[in-house]
């Protein structure tokens, strides 16, 4: 959903936006919602008070930063996230504007409609298989995925600069694969255009000026968990 929410995954645009509806069908987004938010995200990297991702405060103490790997707070922000949506009630999303809004609810209101639809066949049939074969991998996937992004930006520097304020990490190529290359964060961010395949070779480029590179997402994590507190906005005044 991410690489065809950058149109970057097919040379077709059409292609790019339908897996990535269905893509974020299945994983609990909106991708005509996420395409906006990410495009916010990345004109206001790490921003405090600009970057969408930075709405809900970052973790700052061992319990928080436990509880979001666990992966609880993205459920409470989906499902907040979804029901604002599906009302058309974006006053708290600058870039969504006024004329993208309508569209951008029947999206949502679509794509509950389909789980509604599942829903009801599934309690039908009494296979349990929106739990089984949805609900329960999405739920065990997201402590790994938070473990994951939780090293592009966290623990980073504030300032607009993309090489300070974002992370490359160093990690095996399984991962990588998985990940679409995203582990080189830094280049995505620098270049968004820059399709997933070719990463790799602008990280040889890109990588000796990076402030940040971590030598893979355990160590990374180990520092985190030791000193959780770097994690934390910037103290105001």
């Amino acid at each position: 959903m991410h690489e065809c929410g950058h149109r970057t995954a097919f040379a077709n645009r059409q292609l790019n936006d339908a897996i990535a509806w269905w893509a974020g069908l299945l994983s609990f987004y909106n991708a005509d919602f996420y395409r906006r938010y990410h495009q916010w995200h990345h004109r206001y990297t790490h921003q405090p008070g600009l970057d969408p991702e930075l709405e809900q405060a970052p973790p700052a103490s061992l319990g928080s930063y436990l509880f979001e790997l666990t992966g609880l707070p993205w459920w409470l922000a989906k499902f907040r996230g979804h029901a604002l949506g599906l009302s058309g009630n974006f006053s708290g999303s600058p870039y969504i504007s006024e004329d993208l809004a309508p569209q951008i609810t029947r999206s949502i209101r679509l794509q509950f409609l389909i789980y509604t639809v599942v829903f009801l066949l599934s309690l039908i049939s009494g296979n349990g298989f929106i739990f089984w074969f949805w609900l329960l991998p999405l739920a065990l996937g997201q402590p790994i995925l938070r473990f994951v992004l939780i090293a592009e930006h966290g623990g980073c520097s504030f300032e607009q600069d993309g090489l300070k304020n974002t992370r490359t990490t160093l990690t095996l190529a399984p991962l990588r694969w998985l990940m679409w290359n995203m582990s080189f964060h830094v280049e995505h961010h620098l270049y968004p255009s820059i399709p997933f395949h070719a990463l790799g070779r602008a990280h040889g480029w890109l990588g000796p000026h990076a402030e940040q590179l971590a030598d893979g997402y355990l160590r990374l994590n180990l520092v985190f968990c030791r000193n959780p507190s770097q994690l934390a906005l910037p103290k105001q005044g």
